[in-house]
């Protein structure tokens, strides 16, 4: 049986008698050095041994004519069709709030309602104002009128040279003057009437009414708060028409906007019920960008039926918006499109040290895919042999890319990947 080399073993056969101390020392390190050769040996000899001239196993997967369904994902965030934001123009104190957080609200709707006292008591005054006011046009048509008599007597007394020409001329500028004081009168009138018109729509406008149909999403007022109406109005209520039809409002990259367009339909999913998907339709295609950290976007906007009333303004979605469907499309797995054969070995990557420590995989020029934008390269074994395969791909779902021309048949193996044997 083989046993272990001692000391004494290799010192006898070297005929060096009985080892010294030194000897010793000397002999256990040359013991150490064979034994790292003889494991180094060991370990090419099992590597030379466990590899097969074959080398390589081929994963193939079939090319399939099948429908092809492109689509392009977005995200985005939901919200009402019609959202807006009700102010109030006057400064004032409010009296009542009639409406809370999700109350249906109809057009007209009283919402919230100002102190209205010192505005009615400024529609009094403006009242009394047009009263004395209308009053003064009466008394300048009166004065006129009499000033128009005495004008037309001293006219025909003229004529007989009865009276002096001093003394026509100063009624006649006193009924000038008498036409002109109406006319300030009228005027006055109608500044009055148009200050009271004023006062009139500030009172009106210290009731706070809904302009549209539909429901209170935020309610930032309270009785008895003070509203400063100054260079911004207060927001005190926000709106939003009928939460039964909303909008998904969602970025589609800049890479993918040349396939989106108005009419074409989408499904999306939010994170409060992840296992529905939820139908809708491409509806305006923003042509403005958004830049964002350097990356451009286009907001596109998406009809959606919320008729359940499930979803809410403001839940975040992820949409897949189909941009088109190709029929019995002859399609290849995309690992085939970047499948790239490794160079063959050479000689110095076989020897002893090569096999020990392997030298990293090295690329020629021929062994790569891609052609160009369109014109690609696959695999195929054919005979036991890779060969190459230019073809021109169109679309791509993400899994599949179409082959437009090439020499790919449906059912012919296309290499996607190379697995070590053993």
């Amino acid at each position: 049986m083989p046993h272990s080399l001692s000391e004494e073993d290799v010192s006898e056969t070297l005929g060096l008698g009985r080892p010294s101390n030194r000897k010793r020392i000397l002999l256990r390190w040359a013991i150490f050095g064979l034994s790292g050769l003889v494991l180094a040996a060991l370990v090419v000899w099992y590597l030379s041994a466990g590899k097969d001239d074959g080398g390589a196993a081929y994963v193939t997967a079939p090319a399939e004519r099948r429908d092809l369904v492109v689509t392009v994902t977005a995200t985005g965030t939901l919200e009402p069709t019609n959202e807006v934001e009700v102010s109030s123009e006057l400064s004032g104190m409010v009296r009542k709030v009639f409406v809370d957080h999700n109350d249906p609200v109809d057009v007209g709707q009283i919402l919230a309602e100002l102190d209205t006292d010192k505005l009615e008591a400024q529609v009094t005054r403006a009242r009394a104002t047009l009263t004395a006011a209308k009053a003064r046009v009466k008394e300048a048509e009166a004065a006129l009128a009499e000033a128009r008599r005495n004008f037309q007597r001293y006219r025909e007394l003229a004529r007989k040279n009865v009276v002096s020409e001093h003394e026509f001329d100063v009624v006649k500028a006193t009924f000038e003057r008498a036409a002109a004081a109406l006319e300030s009168a009228t005027a006055d009138v109608e500044v009055v009437e148009a200050d009271l018109k004023l006062r009139k729509t500030d009172l009106e406008k210290a009731c706070i009414c809904s302009p549209i149909n539909g429901v209170v999403l935020r309610r930032n007022v309270d009785p008895g708060q003070t509203i400063a109406a100054t260079l911004q109005a207060p927001v005190l209520f926000t709106l939003a028409e009928s939460l039964t039809a909303m909008e998904l409002r969602v970025d589609v990259d800049e890479a993918d906007i040349s396939l989106v367009e108005e009419g074409q339909t989408a499904s999306f999913t939010v994170d409060a019920y992840p296992d529905r998907i939820f139908p809708a339709k491409i509806t305006k295609v923003r042509f403005a960008p958004d830049t964002t950290e350097g990356v451009v976007t286009y907001e596109t906007y998406l009809a959606v039926d919320n008729s359940e009333l499930l979803l809410r303004p403001g839940m975040t979605a992820t949409s897949e918006i189909t941009v088109k469907t190709i029929e019995a499309a002859l399609l290849v797995p995309n690992e085939a499109l970047r499948f790239v054969p490794p160079a063959p070995e050479t000689e110095e990557d076989k020897g002893l040290l090569g096999s020990i420590l392997p030298r990293p995989p090295s690329h020629n020029g021929s062994a790569t895919n891609d052609l160009g934008a369109k014109t690609k390269r696959v695999w195929v074994v054919a005979n036991g042999e890779l060969t190459a395969v230019e073809v021109t791909t169109g679309l791509s779902d993400g899994q599949m890319t179409e082959i437009l021309q090439g020499g790919i048949e449906p059912g012919m193996e296309v290499v996607t990947d190379l697995r070590e044997a053993g």
